[in-house]
């Protein structure tokens, strides 16, 4: 069975950072490219950023680029994400993503599994 978790939300300052953390397992977790994508409050779904299978390759929202930085520790199924200079339009609910094979996808519609997510709030 194939489970995504998110861990590392939290409450945090304007300005302040945060590392989101997603533990996978139930699948070969080096042969896929993943993606977060978030959820702000009365808002739709917002592709923030992705890597490849290896880590080679990472690609991010004009949104979050220069803020945001996802890696990956395939030895230990983990999803990152790093997150600096938070703004309180970055309040969202974080979701890990699967992507469909190797290379990072946008939409998406193509996720075929998502963790239950972490909610970050940026409040002062």
């Amino acid at each position: 069975e194939v489970q995504l978790v998110e861990s590392g939300g939290g409450l945090v300052q304007p300005g302040g950072s945060l590392r989101l953390s997603c533990a996978a397992s139930g699948f070969t977790f080096s042969s896929y490219a993943m993606s977060w994508v978030r959820q702000a409050p009365g808002k739709g779904l917002e592709w923030v950023s992705g890597i490849s299978s290896g880590g080679s390759s990472t690609t991010y929202a004009d949104s979050v680029k220069g803020r945001f930085t996802v890696s990956r520790d395939n030895a230990q199924n983990t999803l990152y994400l790093q997150i600096n200079s938070l703004k309180p339009e970055d309040t969202a609910v974080y979701y890990c993503t699967k992507c469909p094979g190797s290379t990072v996808v946008v939409e998406i519609d193509l996720y075929d599994y998502w963790g239950q997510g972490t909610q970050v709030t940026v409040s002062s």
